[in-house]
């Protein structure tokens, strides 16, 4: 994660450690705090999104966008492609909300800017099917970043999982491209910690979201492993977000 923290120390940190306010985000859809927490001794930047700073929108219940952004590391985090940052859904100063480890990065830099580096084709094919998996109806170029430690990572994920068919991204130059066999495998061991009801991590998606979101979310997978093609645009539907930056 860090040169001196690793992904479970960062997790521990975000769960338990004290929060510290350092300034409301500029240009964010819904309140996000620069935030650090800690306990004095180790220390994480982390953004705080809390719950009662979301707006409403028609589709998506209010109040759970916190929780489908905690959902999307667990998911991330099953398939062993740690896209997503640590994150965590906790009382923070503001109440419930999710926090997420602040990923020190390149500002300039984002999808348009590095899709056709080769160093980064691999994460972008898993960044393919990691969206379509969650339903993510808002992949823009922004939303990819360059981190300091030379990895992509994934953020925003808070309108992801609905039932209904929403993907939306700048992502679609491996549409119908034959999946990987190394991210085939990835996506049956997730599939092999989701099916069982009584799962682990089923219980966890659950906590998260509604009991459909995450039976849809099996069947997408089902349907990414019974094609084994990366997903292609469906016409006549919105499929970019706008902006796309």
């Amino acid at each position: 994660m860090t040169r001196s923290l690793s992904a479970d120390q960062v997790l521990e940190i975000l769960r338990s450690g004290v929060m510290e306010e350092k300034g409301l985000l500029p240009y964010s859809s819904n309140h996000s705090f620069l935030v650090t927490v800690g306990d004095g001794e180790l220390m994480a930047p982390a953004v705080y999104k809390p719950q009662r700073g979301e707006n409403p929108l028609w589709d998506f219940e209010w109040g759970t966008l916190c929780k489908r952004e905690t959902a999307a590391y667990l998911v991330s985090s099953a398939l062993g492609w740690d896209l997503v940052p640590p994150t965590v859904l906790r009382d923070g100063s503001r109440g419930l909300g999710s926090v997420q480890f602040f990923i020190d990065h390149d500002s300039e830099a984002h999808y348009f800017t590095v899709n056709e580096d080769a160093r980064y084709v691999r994460a972008f094919r898993q960044l393919s099917l990691f969206d379509f998996l969650v339903n993510n109806a808002d992949r823009k170029s922004g939303h990819c970043l360059v981190g300091a430690d030379g990895r992509i990572w994934a953020i925003d994920h808070g309108i992801c999982f609905h039932t209904e068919y929403k993907l939306r991204t700048v992502i679609w130059e491996f549409s119908c491209e034959p999946i990987e066999p190394g991210l085939r495998a990835d996506l049956e061991t997730l599939h092999t910690q989701v099916a069982a009801r009584r799962s682990a991590l089923r219980q966890e998606l659950r906590s998260l979201l509604a009991d459909g979101e995450v039976a849809a979310m099996v069947r997408r997978l089902e349907y990414l492993l019974h094609t084994g093609a990366h997903p292609a645009p469906i016409p006549q539907r919105r499929n970019y977000p706008w902006p796309p930056i």
